[in-house]
């Protein structure tokens, strides 16, 4: 083992650092939700040897270096270290010794940067720095241990700047454990560099249209992810991309949004920060380009979102008209001035009633769409495309489209370029082809995406410390060109995970924190776009969803206003294209097909019920339909009659109105012509359109036309028969009656 040479003492030094340390030792661990981000953020986590017997099969002992202070050690500072064990094994982890080991030689570029962080920490030049004993680690638990470096130990003292290579061994009885990291010295001596961080202001997945009145107010409470979101952009500089469904959701609900959310959105809006808009529900850009749209889906109308005693005007809060002074030149006597004998003409103000257009009381005043989903931009045509997605056609698809006077501008990784191939630094301000272009650095992203997942300060270190040794070669070879970043798009961040990624870029050595205006302001670099493989499953539910909104706006004709069906399904598309959806295929897939099911649900929602035979007696009977309508509003349809055979006359068409959650009956007049038999008429509802609404029913009618002739035969025999005998009874009891009073008269006598 090699002794580390005593430093000499310095007791304020050592005291201050002894106590950070202890922080360090002491900060909370046992979080499992982050322990399971850890797992990703770590550059390098070994488990155990094979021969130990303390490694379960689907889980495993784990080791995080993380720096403290992101890895930046200036001159006269220490450095700083917590070696974070994290035991996801069923067994107890015995005690093990910590080696903290230091190059001696600065990483020459960034290709190598990355090789070292992900590599197995393989190194000639390492020189052990400091020595730890690790306590024992529980089953399930997480244990802290941490390593100091005195600033006037010859390990460290006169360092030029650069990026030093740093490696923790673990060893116990059960075997060794590996985690790599980074020290950089910074030259602040050197120039620096904008640098632009965008971060997304969007809410979880969802499948409907727009988020609820209680989603909201479980977003926009103390705890929620929109407020945690926006207590951490406020006071930076971040560039704000916001999803405009968000601000819909709050301003939709009018006087009846919850009062957190309408507080969120005041504070949102009275934020000085750049902004864009993200696409509707943050949906996905590439898909729908690659599903063969010409430009991103629109939202067509919130329109039946809005309850209208929500926007009726509160006499009591709305100010009174009032006539507007205008200014009337009038000529009033004046003194003459010294030097000249002509009167001077003053001119006074005479107020003038101008009137003001006001709307009747108790009338509701609806916002537009324009100010449903208004973000206030900083600049309009801004497209950020799901990292990875977007291949050249995509962009040069976006840079063709653009917004009043400005141009198209879309947001890509430097990954997917030629020139940012091996995590070199691309300049944000660039072109691709005629597409304008920003590009965001993918390594400094992706580290700041997973640090802001982690509320573990100890594991949190670890991808702050690749962010910021990433910015600060980016900035050295920017030229003094802005770069880009982003805090990449991720459902359930803590505000402090959010913070401290923001935190990191803008205390980075040699960056300067700019805006958006900045960034695009910048000379454009060239810059060649590489080929990226569409998500077959994403580009195919677009064509899936839209093949449905097509049924639907053709069924909605039934409808007075058909933007009851049609506006709540193009958001509701949007929204299941969203990017909260990626981590979760799965569920999304589900989803997806409960919204498609609904789709097939509306367009049988008005149909003529199945029918079983009918006979019909008589000539001149109407037949007796029945027209289902399942829809919360009414709906108008024409009731088409076909019969199959020459000897029944029908009324084609009836035209019906179907009142909602009922069924409606309707009588077709029906002439029989001749004879009897049976005859099958087909009925069928369309559109005023002429769409085909539901599935066609088909009735066998048993035709009796004769019968009717037969019966009325029938009855006036019976009835004349009936006249007959009565009257030849009248008769026959007349004359009785008569010869019986004869007879007495005889008998008399």
């Amino acid at each position: 083992m090699t002794d580390i040479p005593a430093a000499p003492r310095r007791p304020w030094r050592l005291a201050l650092l002894t106590a950070l340390m202890v922080v360090l030792m002491l900060a909370p661990a046992w979080s499992s939700a982050a322990a399971a981000a850890a797992a990703a953020a770590t550059s390098a986590a070994a488990a155990a040897t094979p021969e130990s017997d303390e490694t379960d099969t689907d889980a495993a002992l784990e080791m995080t270096l993380s720096p403290v202070g992101n890895g930046i050690v200036r001159p006269g500072d220490a450095l700083a270290v917590s070696v974070t064990l994290s035991n996801g094994t069923s067994l107890n982890s015995p005690a093990a010794e910590v080696v903290l080991e230091l190059g001696a030689a600065p990483l020459g570029d960034r290709a190598a940067l990355s090789a070292w962080l992900a590599g197995d920490g393989t190194a000639d030049d390492l020189a052990v720095v400091a020595v730890a004993v690790a306590d024992a680690v529980d089953a399930g638990e997480r244990g802290v241990t941490g390593l100091m470096l005195p600033p006037d130990d010859p390990q460290l003292a006169g360092r030029a700047p650069g990026v030093y290579p740093l490696r923790a061994t673990a060893t116990n009885a059960s075997g060794t454990l590996m985690s790599t990291s980074v020290m950089t010295v910074p030259d602040d001596g050197a120039g620096g560099a904008g640098v632009g961080v965008i971060v997304p202001i969007t809410a979880p997945p969802a499948s409907d249209g727009l988020l609820s009145s209680d989603e909201l107010t479980a977003l926009t409470a103390p705890d929620g992810e929109l407020t945690a979101q926006l207590a951490a952009v406020a006071g930076t500089t971040a560039i704000l991309a916001v999803d405009p469904a968000v601000l819909a959701a709050v301003r939709v609900l009018g006087s009846a949004a919850p009062p957190s959310a309408t507080a969120w959105l005041a504070q949102l809006e009275a934020l000085p920060n750049d902004r864009f808009a993200l696409q509707f529900g943050d949906a996905d850009v590439a898909a729908q380009l690659d599903a063969g749209l010409p430009a991103p889906l629109p939202p067509t109308s919130l329109q039946p979102y809005l309850n209208a005693a929500d926007f009726v005007p509160d006499p009591a809060a709305t100010p009174v008209p009032t006539p507007t002074p205008t200014t009337t030149p009038t000529s009033t006597p004046a003194p003459a001035r010294a030097d000249t004998d002509e009167p001077a003409q003053q001119v006074s103000p005479t107020p003038t009633p101008t009137p003001t257009p006001t709307t009747p009381p108790g009338q509701p005043v609806y916002p537009t769409l324009d100010e449903l989903v208004s973000v206030e931009a900083t600049r309009g045509a801004v497209y950020w495309p799901f990292t990875g997605t977007a291949g050249p056609a995509t962009v040069a698809t976006l840079g063709g489209l653009g917004s009043g006077e400005d141009a198209a501008l879309t947001l890509i990784p430097s990954g997917t370029t030629t020139s940012g191939a091996g995590d070199a630094t691309v300049a944000a301000r660039a072109v691709a082809g005629e597409a304008s272009v920003l590009v965001y650095d993918s390594a400094v992203s992706a580290a700041l995406r997973d640090a802001s997942a982690i509320d573990e300060s100890s594991l949190r270190g670890a991808p702050l410390t690749e962010a910021t040794a990433h910015l600060a070669f980016a900035v050295r070879e920017s030229g003094g060109r802005p770069i880009a970043v982003t805090v990449d798009r991720l459902d359930g961040r803590s505000s402090f995970g959010l913070t401290t990624a923001l935190s990191a870029v803008a205390n980075a050595p040699g960056a300067t924190p700019v805006g958006l205006d900045a960034l695009v302001a910048a000379e454009p670099v060239a810059v060649t776009v590489t080929e990226s493989e569409p998500d077959e499953a994403r580009t195919a539910a677009v064509t899936e969803l839209l093949e449905g909104e097509a049924a639907l706006t053709d069924f909605a004709t039934i409808l007075e206003d058909p933007t009851l069906i049609t506006g709540p399904e193009r958001a509701s598309i949007l929204q299941l294209l969203g990017g909260g959806w990626l981590p979760d295929p799965e569920t999304w897939q589900t989803t997806l097909a409960e919204h498609l099911e609904a789709t097939a649900a509306t367009l049988n929602a008005v149909s003529v019920p199945q029918l079983s035979d009918i006979n019909l007696v008589g000539q001149n009977v109407p037949l007796r339909i029945w027209v289902r309508n399942s829809l919360p509003w009414p709906v108008d349809v024409v009731l088409i009659a076909q019969p199959s055979a020459p000897r029944l006359l029908v009324q084609e068409q009836s035209t019906v109105r179907a009142e909602p959650d009922s069924n409606t009956r309707v009588e077709i007049p029906v002439e029989a012509h001749v004879g009897n038999g049976e005859v099958d008429i087909r009925f069928e509802l369309l559109s005023p359109t002429g769409i085909p609404v539901g599935s066609p029913q088909v009735a066998t009618v048993m035709v009796r036309a004769d019968w009717e002739v037969i019966g009325v035969g029938a009855l006036v025999t019976v009835v004349g028969g009936l006249l007959v005998i009565g009257l030849f009874r009248t008769v026959r009891r007349r004359r009785r009656a008569t010869a019986d009073a004869a007879g007495a008269e005889d008998g008399e006598r």
